[in-house]
């Protein structure tokens, strides 16, 4: 039933309802199909034969098959050629100046410094603590910082 040249219809998948002409038998379950539809390998469950046959040899082209399907009045699927560009290649080399932003690397350098910065804030604030008590007139010494904030005796 399944032969080179039989014009199906495709059942399944993205291309339902198209017609199609099998142009090779892969093996038991799977045939090289080409006209209304994408060129591709197709399983042939997929597919419902028709009692039309093209003369076509076995693994035809796609411009043997698109003037078979010209001469019955089908339409073929056309694929138009993606234009040819070169891929961008990667400039090596260059290295931003110091001023400049926008350097993943220098974001996080940033990042690693701002704790330090927190932790010698931290510090500074406990030198100053430490000059207040110093500057303390010795008959207060012995009062803890909190007492003297009071300003209420023992």
């Amino acid at each position: 039933m399944i032969e080179v040249g039989r014009i199906c219809v495709k059942i399944a998948g993205r291309d339902a309802g198209r017609k199609c002409v099998v142009v090779d038998i892969l093996d038991d379950n799977f045939v090289l199909i080409d006209g209304s539809t994408r060129r591709r390998k197709c399983n042939f469950r997929h597919l419902e034969p028709t009692a039309e046959v093209i003369k076509i040899k076995k693994g035809a082209s796609h411009e043997e098959v698109a003037k078979e399907f010209e001469k019955l009045g089908l339409p073929v699927w056309n694929t138009k050629p993606k234009p040819s560009s070169e891929r961008p290649r990667k400039q090596r080399g260059k290295r931003k100046k110091a001023g400049q932003e926008g350097s993943g690397k220098d974001e996080k350098k940033k990042g690693k410094k701002e704790p330090a910065v927190k932790a010698e804030a931290s510090k500074d604030s406990g030198k100053e603590e430490k000059a207040e008590s110093q500057s303390q007139p010795p008959e207060q010494e012995g009062q803890s910082s909190e007492e003297q904030q009071d300003g209420s005796p023992q």
